[in-house]
């Protein structure tokens, strides 16, 4: 601990605060340092006494290094929990000013660097500081507290005001959600009836083929069976001629094989009989993908309505835009393009693929018709057209600004 310079039964301080005192500075040790000697010092009061007399103790003038000076983490600890719960004794009693913890003195200045009220012994820990009088210091802590609370205050608007943008913006995601929730059931509802069409397309051409080849067959099978009974009446009949007596059978031979021949084309199984299942199955999801291509409208570059000017109106399947004669309600989004205004031209855009906003910060593409003139720099796509609420299309690649 520390050693008092001057110990004597004239010192007010309490025990515990004297020997919490630094001999140099005679304030209460802040980050104390021991010597080889066992003597406590303040690591800044060391310093300067070092500086002046050399690395020598102050109160015994032993010599050390700079090396062996240690911290005295105990001692450190000890201060720190003083000066957060001083002792009863070391403060003023109830109904007196407030005092210095340390000098047991009235607070009569503030330090403006370490902004805290001081007593007249602590000016000299506070030389280089720029001090005040307690009334003035009082108006200057109540400036800066009412400027941060105006800050605050302003800083709550802003809040409410986002929390009102956020409440709107819940509430247009769910409008958003429902808006393409009924995009997508009518969507594919419509692919689901030009699907079922499809399928009842290719069913009735397999139940066509169908009845083709079996009433087909049935045909061929009814004259089959119409021969089967000619043959049967011509083998009877040659039957009967071939048990008469030998001369008459030998005389009628001749006619008898002419009779037995069967002049009828001979009937067999047709090649094409069955069904053509290659036709109907064969890669059957790839004919069906393909019939169905004529429903379905492609489109390779599309606009972002969360990002278009409100002063655009955009189609429901976001292909098309129109500018529009009022501005329009949309929900808060820091991309939107706003004030800009993209203004498309008559005629379709037939735009080819090209590094917008890169190496020489802007491209610009010209329409022979309609169109002036389109570009981009920074990201950002802007068309130039005469006519006002003209409607825009996009047939090919990649525009930068657009959604893709």
């Amino acid at each position: 601990m520390a050693e008092s310079m001057d110990e004597g039964p004239s010192d007010p301080r309490p025990p515990l605060q004297q020997d919490l005192t630094c001999s140099v500075c005679r304030g209460i040790f802040s980050d104390p340092l021991v010597l080889p000697c066992t003597h406590s010092f303040c690591r800044e009061c060391l310093r300067k006494s070092t500086r002046f007399n050399g690395e020598q103790c102050p109160l015994c003038r032993e010599k050390f290094t700079t090396s062996q000076a240690i911290p005295n983490r105990v001692l450190s600890q000890v201060c720190q929990s003083f000066a957060l719960y001083p002792p009863q004794g070391s403060v003023p009693g109830p109904g007196s000013e407030a005092g210095c913890n340390l000098h047991l003195k009235p607070l009569l200045l503030y330090c403006e660097k370490d902004e805290q009220p001081l007593c007249v012994d602590c000016v000299a820990l506070h030389n280089t500081h720029k001090l005040w009088p307690l009334t003035e210091a009082v108006s200057i802590c109540k400036r800066e507290l009412e400027f941060k609370v105006q800050i605050l205050e302003r800083k709550v608007d802003s809040y409410k005001k986002l929390t009102e943008s956020l409440d709107s913006t819940v509430e247009s995601i769910r409008n958003q959600a429902q808006e393409a929730e009924r995009q997508i059931h009518q969507e594919v509802q419509r692919l689901r009836d030009a699907l079922l069409t499809e399928e009842r397309l290719r069913l009735e051409a397999l139940a066509a083929e169908e009845a083709q080849k079996i009433a087909a067959l049935q045909e061929l099978s009814g004259t089959i069976r119409q021969d089967v009974a000619g043959l049967r009446k011509l083998v009877e009949s040659v039957k009967r001629e071939t048990g008469n007596e030998d001369v008459p059978l030998l005389q009628n031979f001749q006619d008898l094989k002419r009779k037995a021949q069967w002049t009828l084309e001979d009937r067999r199984h047709p090649d094409d009989s069955l069904l053509n299942m290659g036709k109907h199955v064969g890669a059957l999801s790839f004919k069906i993908w393909t019939s169905l291509q004529e429903h379905v409208k492609c489109s390779p570059v599309v606009f972002d309505p969360n990002t278009s000017s409100p002063w655009l109106s955009v189609s429901a399947d976001l292909t098309t835009i129109k500018e529009s004669p009022e501005r329009l309600v949309t929900p808060d989004n820091p991309e939107r393009f706003d004030p800009c205004v993209l203004r498309p031209g008559r005629r379709r855009l037939h735009l080819r693929e090209t590094p917008m906003g890169r190496d020489r910060g802007g491209q610009s593409l010209l329409d022979r018709g309609g169109v002036q003139g389109i570009g981009g720099a920074q990201k950002k796509v802007h068309a130039v057209s005469e006519p006002r609420g003209v409607v825009c299309r996009t047939e090919q690649r990649r525009v930068h600004g657009l959604h893709k």
